[in-house]
């Protein structure tokens, strides 16, 4: 009986010490997880302190001027015979460098920007009031028209002696590439230009080209459209001192009631153009140099013009007779004398006015043009309304010609 008694003891002391070593062991092995969990903790925050710190460093002034520093010693030890820095790449500065005039007054009218780019260099204004230079202003005389002006010897009659006052831009049709002789006032007035459709967007795209080309004169003050049937029926000078010396600007706008006014508006414009904004006017303008800006820049209504306004449509629309007029009374109609200085004579009707030949040209008919009408100028009454007319045959040169020096003053 003794000896089951001793075993039974010695197994109950091995149990026992079994159970203290499992314990013992899982401490351990707790104790050693807790640790490297305790380090790898450790560790993760060091690896941040130490990122964020070298991000900051890296951001700094400091790390550039070390850098700069570590690299001119670099450079200065890399030549031995000089320590002064390494030179730069050679420029030409005489045939790269640009002066005030290159950017005031462009010498080429030719250039190979796309529409878009030339509206929005056209659209920069200067916030500084004071010209840096001496600004004489001047007038351009924008011509749209298919090919060579029949009427051009007048013309020059009438700008002759007086440059330095006027600009002169021609949209013709592109495939027209003839140059009169240098000579001529005309000689390289053409700007880059594209096809145009009479009544559609062309022809107001053509218009803003022409307003956008003579905007990158920034001494350009005042800006009147013509067509190749138009003349002067004043001198130079007379015409140059109503325009720079008006306050308003001169664009024919109109609420017209009847199917060709308000029947061609299209309700697809509103809410941006409504009924009650729809306006028709002469497509033959005169703009100072702020409301000019204002219509190369818009976007706004000529996009809707653009997809609601054309022969096209239903009910037909002429942008030419719209969109100015209404584009004028949306956004600034107190810039605007609401009337037009190119006469023409709609008095037989139709969709176009009277064209002039050389019978009908006398020195009575241009007189009653002069001074038959009565109009507003600059707030007072004034017997001078129409500064140019239209729609003149080319076999009025000639006589047009003959009694221009005693009407309106040009030299023989």
């Amino acid at each position: 009986m003794k000896q089951p008694t001793e075993m039974s003891v010695l197994v109950k002391d091995l149990s026992i010490r079994n159970r203290r070593e499992v314990r013992e062991g899982s401490l351990q092995i707790t104790t050693t997880i807790v640790f490297s969990l305790s380090i790898a903790f450790f560790i993760v925050i060091m690896g941040i302190f130490i990122s964020d710190h070298l991000k900051k460093f890296i951001l700094s002034d400091d790390f550039y001027s070390t850098l700069s520093s570590s690299s001119s010693i670099r450079l200065c030890n890399s030549s031995l015979s000089s320590s002064s820095p390494p030179a730069s790449p050679s420029v030409n500065f005489s045939s790269t460098a640009r002066g005030l005039g290159d950017w005031i007054a462009p010498k080429e009218l030719w250039h190979s920007m796309s529409d878009k780019e030339l509206t929005w260099h056209a659209s920069i204004i200067p916030h500084i009031v004071d010209y840096p230079y001496n600004r004489t202003p001047k007038v351009a005389f924008m011509f749209l028209t298919r090919g060579r002006l029949p009427l051009g010897a007048f013309w020059e009659r009438f700008f002759k002696g007086h440059d330095g006052l006027f600009s002169i831009y021609l949209h013709t049709s592109p495939e027209f590439t003839d140059e009169p002789p240098e000579s001529s006032v005309f000689y390289k007035r053409r700007i880059p230009s594209k096809p145009v459709e009479w009544g559609r967007v062309t022809m107001i795209d053509a218009e803003r080209r022409l307003l956008a080309n003579a905007l990158l004169d920034f001494s350009n003050e005042r800006f009147v459209l013509l067509s190749e049937t138009c003349i002067p029926v004043f001198n130079f000078t007379t015409v140059y001192n109503y325009l720079i010396n008006s306050n308003h600007s001169f664009l024919g706008s109109f609420d017209d009631p009847r199917p060709m006014g308000r029947g061609r508006y299209n309700k697809r414009m509103w809410p941006i153009v409504s009924l009650s904004d729809w306006r028709k006017g002469s497509q033959w303008f005169e703009v100072h140099r702020k409301l000019a800006i204002e219509i190369v820049s818009d976007e706004k209504y000529y996009q809707i013009f653009r997809l609601h306004c054309g022969p096209q449509c239903r009910p037909p629309c002429y942008m030419d007779e719209h969109y100015l007029a209404t584009l004028v009374t949306k956004i600034y109609p107190e810039l605007s004398s609401n009337r037009s200085i190119t006469w023409v004579d709609w008095s037989k009707g139709g969709s176009h006015p009277t064209r002039f030949v050389r019978n009908h040209v006398s020195v009575a008919f241009l007189k009653r043009i002069q001074d038959g009408f009565n109009c507003s100028y600059n707030g007072n009454p004034s017997s001078i309304c129409f500064l140019f007319a239209r729609k003149f045959h080319p076999n009025t040169l000639e006589p047009l010609l003959r009694i221009a020096p005693a009407l309106l003053g040009f030299d023989p």
